[in-house]
């Protein structure tokens, strides 16, 4: 799959979805209910490896600050914060296909265009006030992925003491990898996580050191969402996040998942 099975390409949307709103209720996909629209919406939609099913991405959730590290370098006191989360919209994904190097443009509004380099866990069966202990069988699978950031927007709003998703919640703000089932691949616990800005080591840590595990996020959010398949979670980044500029490419890496590699431009 080459760059145009990103963001909308990657979305199927020949002819009318039958996803729609009648009388404020949600029709799921596949109701047999076909409902007319006025145009097409699209799914996001990322392949699964080893199968010609493709993963629907309901929502993208991200946990800010999720290692002691990077926390103190965004300002913050990670023994004294509990987690916090935000959300990305699902057209923010960008698809990267292993072995590939995606372009991926340089947005705009921003003169300070951060990488942070995180694993991402997508959602197969959803749940309310899940316990930490049964978290990890609602995990379908595993990518890696990145959480582009116009820095100088999400801090200027941030001063403000003004919502920051001008920030976080933009166009192709979410490149990910495809997603491996956790039959195939298994969960995720430790492992090296690194990024490289044009070969030079940039971010280098260890899942082991998150503050928040995979298991405790799907906790904590099923506090206050209903969480549903289809959804997928960012896991944080470690320290030295930093600026990337036009014609800089990035490569990350989380062990046991194919790379990805971006080129901004």
């Amino acid at each position: 799959m080459d760059k145009t099975m990103n963001r909308r390409a990657m979305l199927q949307a020949a002819g009318l979805m039958t996803a729609g709103t009648v009388a404020g209720c949600a029709l799921p996909v596949g109701a047999s209910d076909r409902v007319k629209t006025p145009f097409a919406v699209a799914q996001t939609l990322v392949p699964i490896v080893g199968s010609s099913e493709m993963f629907p991405v309901r929502r993208i959730y991200c946990i800010g600050r999720n290692y002691a590290a990077h926390a103190r370098e965004m300002g913050s006191d990670p023994n004294r914060e509990p987690p916090f989360f935000f959300q990305k919209p699902t057209d923010a994904v960008q698809y990267v296909a292993p072995g590939t190097t995606a372009d991926h443009p340089y947005p705009a509004l921003t003169k300070n265009y951060h990488y942070e380099i995180e694993l991402v866990a997508a959602i197969g069966k959803g749940g309310r006030n899940i316990s930490i202990e049964r978290a990890l069988d609602h995990v379908f699978g595993y990518a890696i992925g990145l959480d582009m950031t116009r820095r100088d927007l999400q801090r200027g709003m941030g001063d403000q003491k003004k919502p920051w998703e001008i920030g976080k919640s933009f166009d192709r703000s979410a490149p990910m990898g495809p997603i491996h089932p956790v039959a195939s691949i298994g969960h995720f616990e430790k492992g090296t996580i690194w990024l490289k800005v044009n070969g030079q080591q940039k971010q280098n840590s260890n899942l082991q050191m998150m503050i928040w595990s995979v298991a405790e996020q799907i906790s904590k959010l099923s506090e206050a969402f209903e969480l549903m398949p289809g959804d997928v979670i960012y896991s944080g980044t470690p320290e030295n996040v930093g600026p990337v500029v036009a014609g800089d490419v990035m490569e990350g890496h989380i062990d046991r998942l194919p790379n990805l590699s971006v080129r901004i431009v």
